[in-house]
């Protein structure tokens, strides 16, 4: 684990005692991101589900932090699986996330604190390779660590899905 000089600082492995914290937390990412719509039970459910899924899946690592018996931070990273290239011959890759602090606990290096630990962590399962999309308030502290952007932004499409499909299981 990482170590901390903040008196009362915990910093571990999510479980499932923190569903309802991770939820939160994400919901205030995508607020601090501007995104709408942060409040609908839909998305809310399915993240916990989601979280609940993959708390004990090796292949994923939750961090949260937690100060005086509340969870004020989080990070996420998660092994993907993806074709072979040139710049990554074994496809693999970890994908950082799920980045945030609750407002109230903000600039107090909470999320560094996660983010190290996650990194310690993707640094442990022999993959070489780490990706993130960042905002301007957190670049600063990826590219400390290494992080550069690249010249290929993602680009992302919502795709339209017939409701009287149904939807594949979790992938795993």
């Amino acid at each position: 684990m990482v170590e901390s000089d903040v008196a009362g600082l915990e910093v571990r492995r999510a479980a499932a005692s923190d569903l309802v914290a991770l939820v939160e937390l994400r919901a205030e990412m995508f607020l601090a991101m501007g995104t709408p719509d942060v409040h609908g039970a839909q998305w809310r459910e399915s993240a916990r589900d989601w979280f609940s899924d993959r708390l004990e899946d090796a292949r994923v690592r939750i961090v949260v932090i937690e100060v005086n018996a509340r969870v004020v931070s989080t990070a996420m990273g998660m092994i993907r699986d993806a074709a072979p290239s040139p710049s990554n011959p074994s496809g693999r890759d970890i994908l950082i996330s799920n980045i945030c602090t609750a407002r109230d606990a903000r600039r107090r290096g909470y999320a560094k604190v996660a983010f190290a630990e996650v990194l310690r962590w993707a640094r442990s399962t022999g993959v070489s390779r780490a990706e993130l999309l960042a905002t301007g308030t957190g670049r600063g502290m990826y590219e400390a660590e290494g992080f550069t952007l690249t010249p290929y932004p993602a680009m992302r499409a919502h795709l339209t899905v017939p409701h009287n499909r149904s939807r594949l299981g979790p992938v795993h």
